[in-house]
């Protein structure tokens, strides 16, 4: 189960924080907040979807073909923290490195659009933990879907 885990982990991490980058790098100044955030998530979805192929790997080439829903979630979740890791990573480098006025810009965007009542302050630490968290809720979902699409009993 470890070396699927840090197989399919690693795809994602290094998935996850080559898509992210290039979205921050590319995205942010080309387009809108919506698109970017938009983007953002068919990065982490794309990130997270190493943790079917990891469940499958698991139990079609580690587990003689079965698999119960518990060891899928865990599986999937040890994945999506190392997904979760690799993108919190490129936020962190993009927020604290590469665009170091990026909170302040987006502050005043909202501003701008009145939304005042969404401002939260945010520094380059907590936004790279929120996406570690985000991306490891919504890796727990698809590892879910992915366990009761996969599962299978020993015969």
């Amino acid at each position: 189960m470890k070396n699927t885990i840090i197989k399919y982990g690693l795809y994602g991490l290094v998935t996850g924080f080559a898509v992210f980058t290039l979205h921050l790098i590319f995205g942010i100044k080309n387009l809108d907040s919506s698109t970017n955030e938009v983007l953002g998530y068919v990065s982490i979805f794309l990130s997270l979807s190493f943790i079917y192929f990891g469940i499958k790997h698991y139990r079609d080439h580690v587990n003689n073909g079965s698999i119960s829903l518990g060891k899928a979630i865990l599986i999937g979740i040890l994945i999506s923290l190392l997904v979760g890791l690799g993108i919190a990573i490129a936020d962190f480098i993009y927020t604290k490195f590469i665009n170091p006025t990026f909170f302040s810009k987006y502050e005043q965007q909202l501003i701008d659009q009145g939304k005042t009542d969404e401002i939260v302050a945010l520094t380059s630490t907590t936004a790279a933990l929120f996406m570690l968290v985000l991306v490891t809720i919504i890796g727990f979902i698809i590892s879910l879907i992915s366990g009761l699409i996969l599962q299978r009993k020993t015969k």
